[in-house]
């Protein structure tokens, strides 16, 4: 039987997930990382991406995470994150219309902070659609 280690999500609205897992990948600000059990302690930022958890029953889920802090200590994992959402929460129409807008200032912007803000929500806009994607599918092994 593989090794377990408590992960929970949390969002300033609501504890988004919490259970004890196989293993985790979410995207630093250098990378794809992945945290099994017994990983070694590490605190880093995290960027917008697909959150993929392997349950313990050995079934892949995925979600999407914006921007924060991944924190593993002591036998748990904790996701603290600005938003999550599941596949099916995520309003697709909306998630369009915030990357047509962030690439609209991005073609049109002549300072140097507004087209880093729209690259940041541009790449936020893109995961959620990425994830919307998903819905109703399990993430590769």
């Amino acid at each position: 039987m593989p090794s377990l280690f408590t992960f929970e999500v949390h969002t300033p609205y609501r504890p988004f997930y919490k259970d004890k897992v196989e293993a985790i990948s979410v995207t630093l600000l250098d990378g794809e990382v992945g945290i099994l059990a017994h990983h070694a302690a590490i605190t880093a930022p995290i960027k917008p991406c697909l959150v993929k958890i392997k349950e313990r029953s050995g079934q892949w889920k995925t979600g999407f995470v914006s921007e924060g802090i991944l924190e593993v200590a002591g036998g748990k994992t904790v996701l603290m994150v600005d938003s999550a959402e599941w596949p099916d929460e995520i309003d697709h129409e909306r998630a369009l219309e915030a990357k047509r807008q962030a690439e609209e200032i991005l073609k049109n912007s002549s300072f140097k902070f507004e087209s880093g803000t729209a690259k940041q929500k541009l790449e936020r806009a893109d995961m959620r659609l990425k994830a919307w994607e998903l819905r109703g599918e399990k993430a590769p092994e």
